[in-house]
């Protein structure tokens, strides 16, 4: 990685982690206030890195909490709409989350509008969009406004609507070995591990 693509990267995981800037945008932003040309924007895991390191460096000692936070309110959500699969994805699950962060949950639906109509029946408000899904088309996003009692303040809970065919390949590592997305049973195994 050259040295201005890793200033990119470290400019961008400011953005990330201390103003919640998504990753796109964040490298976006980060590149043109370095006057950089895109050829030179890092890769994601390159500001994964850089991520990780800026919040060992100034978010160490509150980090770790709101990351449980967010992934206790990502395994409740879970639960309540179980019966569509969902998979926790994004710095939640990576760990790389702090009270900025939104969290990101995958559904696996039959019926795209089935979600929808569960979150009416239940009383719950949330706002639709449009987010890039898998092997590039465009896929329904519920966006909800949740209460997060661990950090005394509310969090925004993206649920991208997949097909259930989009289930299968859908826990294959990555190159360092990490799955991009974990259901419940995986969010409680880490969950249970940092509480050993």
């Amino acid at each position: 990685m050259s040295e201005l693509t890793e200033e990119i990267a470290a400019a961008a995981a400011r953005l990330i982690v201390d103003e919640g800037m998504d990753w796109g945008p964040a490298k976006q932003r980060a590149a043109r206030d370095l006057g950089a040309p895109r050829a030179a924007l890092p890769g994601n895991d390159e500001v994964e890195d850089a991520v990780r390191e800026h919040i060992a460096i100034f978010h160490a000692d509150t980090q770790p909490a709101e990351l449980r936070a967010l992934r206790e309110l990502a395994a409740a959500w879970m639960t309540r709409l179980a019966e569509f699969r969902p998979h926790l994805t994004g710095a939640v699950w990576r760990g790389t989350a702090t009270r900025l962060s939104n969290v990101h949950l995958q559904l696996y639906c039959d019926d795209g509008k089935a979600a929808e109509i569960a979150l009416l029946d239940r009383g719950v408000d949330f706002d639709t969009a449009e987010t890039k899904g898998p092997k590039g088309r465009m896929v329904d996003m519920l966006v909800l406004d949740a209460p997060c009692p661990a950090l005394q303040e509310r969090v925004t809970v993206c649920l991208t609507i997949l097909d259930f065919d989009d289930l299968r390949g859908a826990l294959k590592p990555d190159a360092r070995g990490l799955t991009e997305r974990g259901d419940l049973a995986a969010l409680q195994t880490l969950l249970d591990e940092d509480d050993a």
